[in-house]
């Protein structure tokens, strides 16, 4: 994993820097499937924003399978019901607010990953006592090859940020020179965040450790301590979803001229519908995002590197990284 993390990380730090020398050489106010579209046409423009949808939507699915996970955590002990009545609870106040929108969103998401940060920070000078080396570094690990390419996807999804960097170009008007800086920066802090978060984590709950991380403190941590990491779990994952629903509801009425009801019932009831269909396994679910969805955007990207100058020798090699991905995904999660 480490590797992997060391690894992916260098690559998801060039490929945003390309991709930022990419949209600098492109018109502005555009967003993926434009640029898609500017350098190879309006039939690649409605291929990747099908892509850009449909990865959308498994963000969404993903937030509401975490997000459901972090509530019944919480109110389970005492009001009782199932996973199934939280998640259609977390679904129906989401849906509402989506519907009709909000101006404060970027603002409620910096207090919340703030609290999240704060968080982080709690949890380790709380469990620095717990935290055991062997859970890490773990001595009768057996290597599987069918294991091989196991944390590809999973992590490729959590450094990717590709979307946000025309925003920053557009934020960064008339001091574009920071602009690479700007990148760089706001990928590699993150990947440093998330190893941490993953060393934390495991080194507390080893064995114990659960798919979304927070649930499996409350073995280590008194119940008011457990019970406030869980809301704020909540709280991250309630704006998170929040903003891409947003984002996504203005990606049907701008680009595609829908009306606003439907609209908002295809970025809302999708997502809910795949989670009705069985889909709600977190990690299979963002590996497959990670690694299929982003890996043909990276092939989009470095197809449109070439174009601006990109060398073959670069161009060609990372493809085939990100093809090998795309392959192994599918399998693995059809099997």
């Amino acid at each position: 994993m480490l590797f992997y993390f060391t690894a992916l990380t260098a690559l998801i730090v060039f490929l945003h820097l390309i991709f930022a020398k990419i949209s600098l050489k492109t018109p502005d106010f555009k967003r993926f499937p434009g640029f898609v579209g500017y350098f190879f046409g309006k039939k690649a423009e409605i291929i990747a924003f099908l892509i850009t949808v449909f990865g959308l939507f498994g963000v969404q699915l993903a937030y509401l399978i975490v997000g459901s996970q972090f509530l019944t955590a919480v109110f389970q002990p005492v009001f009782g019901g199932d996973f199934f009545t939280y998640a259609i609870l977390y679904f129906l106040i989401l849906s509402f607010i989506v519907f009709f929108g909000t101006n404060a969103i970027s603002k409620i998401e910096f207090w919340a990953l703030s609290l999240l940060s704060i968080l982080l920070i709690m949890i380790f000078l709380k469990g620095s006592s717990y935290i055991n080396l062997d859970n890490i570094f773990i001595s009768n690990f057996k290597f599987q090859i069918s294991n091989l390419f196991l944390p590809y996807g999973a992590i490729l999804f959590s450094l990717w940020g590709t979307g946000l960097i025309p925003e920053v170009e557009e934020m960064l008007r008339g001091r574009k020179k920071l602009f690479l800086k700007v990148v760089a920066i706001s990928t590699i802090l993150p990947a440093v965040l998330y190893l941490f978060f993953t060393f934390l984590i495991l080194g507390i709950t080893g064995s114990q450790t659960t798919e979304s991380a927070l649930t499996g403190l409350k073995t280590f941590f008194n119940s008011g301590f457990s019970v406030v990491a869980l809301l704020i779990g909540v709280i991250t994952t309630f704006t998170a979803f929040l903003a891409n629903g947003l984002y996504l509801k203005k990606m049907f009425i701008y680009d595609m001229k829908f009306k606003e009801l439907p609209a908002w019932a295809l970025t809302c009831f999708v997502p809910l519908a795949l989670f009705l269909l069985g889909f709600n396994s977190f990690i299979p679910l963002i590996s497959f995002i990670g690694g299929v969805l982003l890996g043909i955007n990276g092939i989009f990207i470095l197809m449109m590197y070439k174009k601006i100058g990109g060398k073959n020798y670069i161009v060609y090699p990372l493809s085939f990284v990100f093809l090998l991905g795309i392959i192994y995904e599918i399998i693995y999660f059809l099997i």
